[in-house]
């Protein structure tokens, strides 16, 4: 089955290609000729998965999945969530992103946050959804030279590595995008069987 992933993030497609199964073929936007910056408008991270998979299934007439992440900090009531990626402005640079939630975190003793990954998934015009969840705490400093957005600064609960430190391999067992894939996947091999 063909299904296009509506991103242009090569972390996000490499990462997802090495979770999926072979029978999948995954494309990305670039794959399909589509250059253009996706709406993403909705103040909740479901929100933003919805409308970037229906964008791409009503302009293409394909089945497609997308997804948004957020990371939320306790301490700075779910921030910086839905605007994880343009945190620290609207160029969505990651040190600069990094920097703003360690500055805000500054004199707080609660450090916990959790990184929520939601996937809208288009097929035949109806939407499915799946959602992963990794609970941790944001460091003090950055750990580590893997990954890409925050997880230089984010340790999973249970874990002495930060996302950054961790191979790509190990990074999948437990990531919260690999949960939410993790549940994809079992769906489209069900729905394969039908």
């Amino acid at each position: 089955m063909d299904l296009v992933f509506a991103t242009n993030n090569q972390h996000k497609i490499k990462e997802i290609k090495s979770l999926i199964d072979k029978s999948f073929n995954i494309f990305s936007l670039e794959d399909i000729g589509f250059k253009d910056d996706i709406p993403e408008t909705n103040p909740t991270i479901e929100g933003n998965a919805s409308q970037k998979s229906f964008y791409i299934y009503k302009k293409y007439k394909i089945n497609c999945f997308a997804d948004d992440t957020g990371l939320e900090i306790k301490s700075l009531n779910g921030k910086p969530g839905v605007y994880s990626a343009r945190y620290a402005g609207d160029e969505c640079d990651s040190e600069k992103n990094m920097k703003r939630v360690m500055e805000e975190l500054l004199g707080k003793e609660d450090r916990s946050a959790r990184f929520r990954t939601i996937i809208s998934l288009i097929i035949n015009g109806e939407e499915k959804t799946f959602e992963g969840i990794v609970n941790g705490k944001i460091l003090n400093r950055k750990k580590g030279k893997d990954g890409f957005g925050y997880d230089p600064i984010f340790l999973p609960d249970g874990y002495d590595l930060s996302f950054a430190e961790m191979s790509l391999e190990e990074k999948n067992k437990i990531s919260h995008r690999a949960r939410a894939t993790k549940r994809l996947i079992e769906y489209l091999n069900s729905f394969k069987a039908q």
